[in-house]
């Protein structure tokens, strides 16, 4: 007899992406309107927290165990991975796809949008003392940075921050796991200076009619009629 575990094992197994919650709750409920066996139809009412509550089981018996691959909750939703250590030989199945390693100035930048998020460009490059221009096209091109709205600043600069793509890289759920998280994200950095908006110059006072002199206005001098040429 198939357990409530086991069905999710294999469900999270078979899905060619992250899968979440509620995905794998519909898949529940799919399969136990589809057959008459009372043990797959009892998994049809499994709340999203019993869910949940199995898949950390499962992961914890992974742990224990020692094995190869791991069980993550990541922000896209749950997914099997291959353990880093085991990477040396997994490369080798697909040498044309080696990685690209991020440079240490897209490294650093891409801390500085992760821990002060959403940040201006400018504020960026107050922080680091160079201009990011093309260290900030590598991240978007990366999709680990997206472009988060403008900032109620002159100019109204773009806004940038993390993608969940970025979550799922690192292996994070939220940006909260980030290390020291809240106490990096108190330090004071340095700002970006940016002009003064111009005050609107204030009309000149009107004057009351009865102050307003009279111009006098010259009448026109009459023309007088010339004859006709013969």
């Amino acid at each position: 007899m198939y357990t409530l575990k086991q069905a999710l094992e294999a469900i999270v197994f078979a899905s060619p992406k992250p899968i979440l919650l509620d995905e794998i709750r519909k898949a529940l409920r799919g399969a136990a309107a589809d057959t008459e066996e009372l043990d797959i139809i009892a998994m049809g009412d499994a709340s999203e927290e019993d869910i949940a509550s199995h898949l950390n089981l499962l992961a914890a018996e992974y742990e224990r165990e020692g094995r190869a691959f791991s069980l993550n909750d990541g922000a896209m939703g749950w997914s099997y991975v291959t353990r880093s250590e085991g990477a040396q030989w997994v490369r080798q199945l697909y040498p044309e796809s080696r990685p690209t390693r991020l440079s240490g100035p897209a490294l650093e930048t891409l801390a500085i949008i992760a821990y002060r998020q959403p940040v201006t460009r400018a504020d960026i490059e107050a922080v680091r003392g160079v201009a990011v221009d093309g260290v900030m096209q590598v991240l978007l091109d990366r999709t680990l940075v997206k472009i988060a709205g403008r900032a109620d600043l002159p100019g109204r600069p773009l806004l940038y921050e993390t993608t969940e793509y970025f979550l799922q890289h690192f292996g994070l759920k939220q940006v909260a796991e980030l290390p020291n998280c809240d106490e990096l994200r108190r330090v004071p950095l340095p700002k970006a200076e940016y002009p003064e908006p111009k005050k609107a110059e204030e009309p000149h006072p009107e004057l009351p009619l009865e102050e307003i002199p009279a111009i006098p206005i010259a009448e026109p001098e009459p023309i007088e009629p010339t004859e006709p040429q013969p």
